[in-house]
């Protein structure tokens, strides 16, 4: 009965789109025509996968919603690799910013990466015939009834890895507990990130044999360390001084930069060539937080516009540049001394900490990061992280950081070892994905 409603709710909209979905597909499938927006559709919808050729029979198949999911998956998928080298790997992932992370980051990993489509019937019978899948693995989030139920009809046994289960999902867990508890029954194993998440995620009815905490496989993300050459090149590109002290905000929300650029004034008077560098999370909003900084009286510049300088090193130091671009911040991180990760000021619940503390670096953050709460508070025990609950304690931790060198070092090295000791996830993961795929011990 679950499923029949479940599937009679999607089926409902498709009577009232058919006409309009029909005329949209005309033109996706014609060379030269069809919009953003008709290609987006159609692969929201399905409406390429039966033209595709099938994957080889027994792929392992890889779901990871958006970018911090196929960011996640990146140590995974290279492990996979390893341990099954006789089968491909098929990357799905439901949005476009996670399509696109997924080409650069692992296309030359994977046999293929496929957009996900909705979890209507329709769509969800023709991509299991064409990944043809011998274990479905769902990354951290992004849990679909309908899918789940067709592979354990098909005989096809799926794993959730990197499971979290934030306060705010809790709360709606328990307030759906019969339908959360039916939307997981076909999954045959739930990994979790910590003892809290198992925990959460037992109260609301799940099988207690099935829950379990293996840590967090973001930890075994290789990050290789930035060398001189590689920090030279950086300072090059970016117009930096190599002596100048660098501030590294990145992953922000609107209602951040704000705060992050008055902060930033108040220090400029103690540390006239202190440079800041912004990365909104959406890079769409680039544009947008430029203008706002310059209202301020402050001289933002477009990471781009500087690479297209060819005077790049030659010029004088721009005191503020905005990141525009995709891919980069990972890296950029590296020639920070101090860091600010974004999402954590306003609620929208932090983002991932351990970039910055890999490279060494001191990692502060707001109070609000419910989606990274055992990392966050792990890196504050160890050391390496120090939460503010406002501008003003922000610029008060960045003005020790920036006195104080061996501090900065310090911190910034009690970070890289946080990340160290709580490496080893992901071959935990790889033993329970054995069990499920019947390899045995």
């Amino acid at each position: 009965m679950f499923l029949l409603a479940y599937h009679f709710f999607w089926s409902i909209p498709l009577v009232f789109l058919w006409p309009v979905s029909g005329l949209m597909r005309l033109g996706f499938h014609r060379p030269g025509h069809g919009s953003g927006l008709q290609r987006r559709l159609g692969e929201r919808l399905g409406w390429a996968i039966s033209e595709a050729p099938p994957c080889p029979a027994g792929s392992i198949w890889v779901h990871a919603l958006s970018v911090g999911e196929v960011i996640s998956a990146i140590p995974l998928v290279d492990r996979l690799k390893e341990e099954f080298p006789e089968r491909k790997v098929v990357i799905t992932a439901a949005t476009s910013a996670g399509l696109a992370v997924a080409e650069e980051k692992l296309s030359s990993r994977v046999h293929r990466i496929i957009p996900m489509p909705v979890d209507a019937w329709w769509a969800t019978r023709r991509l299991v015939d064409l990944v043809k899948p011998s274990i479905y693995i769902l990354v951290e989030t992004d849990i679909w009834p309908g899918l789940l139920a067709l592979l354990k009809q098909r005989g096809i046994k799926s794993i959730l890895v990197n499971g979290r289960i934030s306060p705010r999902t809790f709360r709606a867990y328990k307030n759906g507990a019969f339908l959360i508890r039916r939307a997981f029954d076909p999954i045959s194993a739930c990994l979790m990130q910590s003892d809290p998440d198992r925990e959460r995620l037992i109260s609301v009815g799940i099988d207690k044999k099935k829950v379990i905490a293996t840590g967090n496989i973001k930890f075994d993300r290789r990050i290789e360390p930035m060398g001189r050459e590689e920090r030279g090149w950086w300072q090059e590109i970016l117009g930096l001084r190599p002596d100048d002290p660098v501030w590294v905000a990145g992953s922000t929300h609107s209602g951040e930069e704000e705060v992050i650029f008055q902060v930033f004034e108040e220090l400029k008077a103690s540390f006239p060539r202190l440079c800041l560098i912004v990365a909104p999370r959406d890079t769409g909003r680039a544009a947008e937080v430029a203008a706002m900084a310059q209202a301020r009286g402050l001289r933002p510049v477009l990471k781009t516009r500087i690479s297209n300088r060819r005077d790049a090193k030659n010029r004088v130091n721009d005191e503020l540049i905005i990141v525009d671009t995709m891919g980069e911040l990972g890296r950029i991180y590296g020639i920070g001394a101090v860091s600010f990760v974004g999402g954590s000021l306003v609620p929208v619940g932090g983002h991932n900490p351990l970039e910055p503390a890999a490279f060494g670096i001191p990692v502060l953050f707001g109070l609000h990061t419910h989606n990274f709460v055992a990392m966050s508070e792990g890196l504050v025990e160890a050391g390496g992280g120090r939460q503010v609950a406002d501008g003003r304690e922000l610029a008060a931790t960045l003005r020790a950081f920036l006195r104080d060198e061996a501090m900065r070092a310090r911190a910034g090295a009690k970070a890289s070892a946080f990340v160290e000791k709580n490496q080893g996830a992901t071959e935990r993961v790889i033993w329970h994905v054995k069990q499920c795929m019947g390899y045995g011990a």
